[in-house]
C-alpha cells in the first residue's frame, strides 16, 4: 500500500485525506430470495456487473440497488464521504431536469430556482479562467440566468450569520465553563467533512464540544426556503435551491435529516454541485466564463456593496478563529485585538493563537486542518491533555479552499494554483459581520431578534452519535 498522509489509525485501503468522487465504498445489489433451500452463487464479469448463478447453471443479471446519502451517513464504514454511491439527487444533471421541466410545464406551476454559490468556489473559477473575483462573480450570475435560474446569491452573506452565532456561542460556553466542564474547547462545525468523522468515530464524547451553529450553505437554506419563500408568496416545496460548494461533504450535510421540511416535505438545499462540476455545465453548455457576458448581482443574500465584493478576514475557511477570538477578547476582557498572531506548531496546518495580559494565558486558540492534526486534536482531548478554548477545524489539509471539488491544477504545481486561489479570494474587501446592516435587519424581520425562538430553529443544528456497525472492513480507529 502507498504511504498515506493519514496518521497510522486512520487508514482504511489507500485512501487520502480526500475519497476521490469516483470511489465507491460498496457495490450494493438486490437479491430476490426465492422459497426453498437452494443457494445460489454471485458471479462478478470483468464490465463489473453482477449475475446471480443458480445450481442449474443458469444465471439473471442483477440489480444495483440505490443507496441514498442518508444512508452514507447512517453508515460507520468510512471517514469522510465523497462517494459516488449512485447519488441520484446531489449532481448538475438535477439542475437540468428542473429546469427543463419549468421551460415545458406549461401552464403548471414553475419552480424558482436559486443557486447559492460559496467563495471558495468563486476563487477556484477565478483562477482557472484568469478572471478577477467580481468578474467572475457577474458572469457566474449571467451564466445561470442564461440557464433559467431566477436568483443568484453569494454564501458570503450567509456567514455572516454563522459568524455572530458562534461569537456568542463562544462567550456563553466561556462563562459557564466552570459549571460545566464539557463546554471547552468548543469546536468549529462548519465542515461536514469533520462532522461525519466526528458523529461516526466519537460520538458522544465529542458532540458535546461541537459548535451548534449552523454553516454558511445551511443557514442560506434556511434563508432561501424560509425568508424568500414568504417574499415571493411561495412554499417551501416551490423553491429549487441549489450551492456551489468546494467539497463532495456538503452534498451530505444538505442531506441530513435535520435540514429537512417535514411539513412541505422538502431539503433546505434541494442539490450541491462542486466547483468542478461547475466546468462540467460549462463544458455541456460549450461555453467557457471567460466568453460569457456580465449580468448585475443580485443585491438580496448577496455582500456586495456597489461595485465591490465583501468577503471576511481569517483565512479561507471562514475566519472562524479569527472572528470569534476578538469577539471574546473585547467581550469576555475588555481587550481590543487588531491583528491575530499565529504560532504554527508541527506543521502549517495546526497553529495556536493565544491572548495573554500579565503574562497569564486568557484565550487559547488553534487551528487544525486535516485528518492528521484532527486525530492529534482527539488525541489530546481525551487524554485531559488540550489546552484550548477554540479550534477551528477542517477535514481538508489547507483548508476549505483546498476543498475536494475544487478545480486541480493543469500542468502546474497545485502548491501555485492553491496561492493563486487563496489570493484571489483575499482580494476582495473584508467586512466585519457586525457592521452588515442587511444582517442586523434580517436579525429583526426575519428572526425576531438574535435571542428568539426562531433564530435558535433557524441558525443552530444539532448533532447525533452513529453507532458503529460491521462494515466489512478491517479498520481501526
Amino acid at each position: 500500500m502507498a504511504a498515506s498522509p493519514f496518521s497510522g489509525v486512520l487508514q482504511l485501503t489507500d485512501l487520502d485525506d480526500f475519497i476521490g468522487p469516483s470511489q465507491d465504498c460498496i457495490k450494493p445489489l438486490k437479491v430476490e430470495k426465492k422459497p426453498g433451500k437452494s443457494t445460489a452463487k454471485i458471479r462478478i464479469e470483468d464490465d463489473g456487473n453482477y449475475f446471480q448463478v443458480d445450481q442449474d447453471g443458469g444465471s439473471q443479471k442483477l440489480e444495483k440497488a440505490k443507496i441514498t446519502l442518508n444512508d452514507c451517513l447512517a453508515c460507520s464504514g468510512c471517514i469522510t464521504s465523497a462517494e459516488s454511491v449512485l447519488i441520484t439527487q446531489q449532481s448538475h444533471e438535477e439542475l437540468f431536469k428542473v429546469l427543463q421541466a419549468n421551460k415545458t410545464s406549461g401552464s403548471a406551476p414553475q419552480k424558482l430556482v436559486v443557486v447559492s454559490v460559496s467563495p471558495q468556489s468563486r476563487a477556484s473559477l477565478a483562477a482557472r479562467f484568469e478572471l478577477p473575483p467580481l468578474d467572475t462573480a457577474k458572469k457566474l450570475t449571467a451564466f445561470f440566468k442564461r440557464l433559467g435560474v431566477h436568483f443568484v446569491f453569494d454564501t458570503t452573506f450567509s456567514r455572516n450569520f454563522s459568524l455572530l452565532e458562534s461569537q456568542r456561542e463562544f462567550v456563553r460556553r466561556f462563562q459557564r465553563r466552570a459549571e460545566d466542564q464539557r463546554a471547552l474547547p468548543m469546536l468549529a462545525a462548519a465542515c461536514p467533512g469533520w462532522i461525519c468523522y466526528a458523529e461516526k468515530t466519537h460520538g458522544s464524547f465529542i458532540i458535546p464540544h461541537l459548535s451548534t451553529a449552523r454553516s454558511p450553505q445551511q443557514v442560506m437554506g434556511a434563508l432561501v426556503k424560509d425568508h424568500l419563500a414568504k417574499l415571493q408568496h411561495l412554499t417551501p416545496d416551490q423553491i429549487y435551491h441549489l450551492t456551489v460548494m468546494p467539497c463532495y461533504d456538503k452534498k451530505l450535510e444538505a442531506s441530513r435529516t435535520d435540514f429537512f421540511d417535514q411539513e412541505h416535505q422538502t431539503r433546505e438545499v434541494d442539490c450541491v454541485i462542486t466547483t468542478g462540476e461547475v466546468l462540467k455545465l460549462l463544458d455541456h453548455e460549450g461555453v467557457a466564463l471567460t466568453d460569457v457576458e456580465p449580468a448585475p448581482l443580485d443585491s438580496m443574500f448577496s455582500s456586495v456593496s456597489g461595485e465591490q465584493l465583501l468577503g471576511h478576514s481569517g483565512g479561507g475557511s471562514g475566519g472562524y478563529l479569527e472572528h470569534i477570538y476578538k469577539y471574546a477578547a473585547k467581550e469576555l476582557f475588555g481587550i481590543q485585538v487588531e491583528d491575530v498572531h499565529y504560532k504554527p506548531l508541527k506543521n502549517k496546518d495546526f497553529q495556536e493563537v493565544t491572548l495573554e495580559k500579565d503574562g497569564q494565558i486568557l484565550l487559547h486558540f488553534a487551528l487544525a486542518y486535516g485528518f492528521r492534526n484532527i486525530q492529534n486534536l482527539m488525541q489530546k482531548l481525551k487524554r485531559g491533555k488540550s489546552p484550548y478554548h477554540y479550534v477551528e477545524v477542517m477535514a481538508c489539509p489547507s483548508g476549505c479552499l483546498n476543498g475536494g471539488g475544487q478545480i486541480r491544477a493543469e500542468g502546474e504545481p497545485s502548491k501555485d494554483l492553491l496561492q493563486q486561489v487563496d489570493r484571489l479570494y483575499g482580494s476582495v474587501r473584508c467586512q466585519k459581520p457586525e457592521t452588515d446592516r442587511a444582517v442586523e435587519e434580517l436579525y429583526d424581520q426575519w428572526l425576531g431578534g438574535p435571542d428568539s425562538e426562531q433564530a435558535q430553529k433557524a441558525l443552530h443544528t444539532q448533532y447525533h452519535a452513529v453507532e458503529k456497525a460491521n462494515a466489512g472492513f478491517n479498520i481501526k480507529w
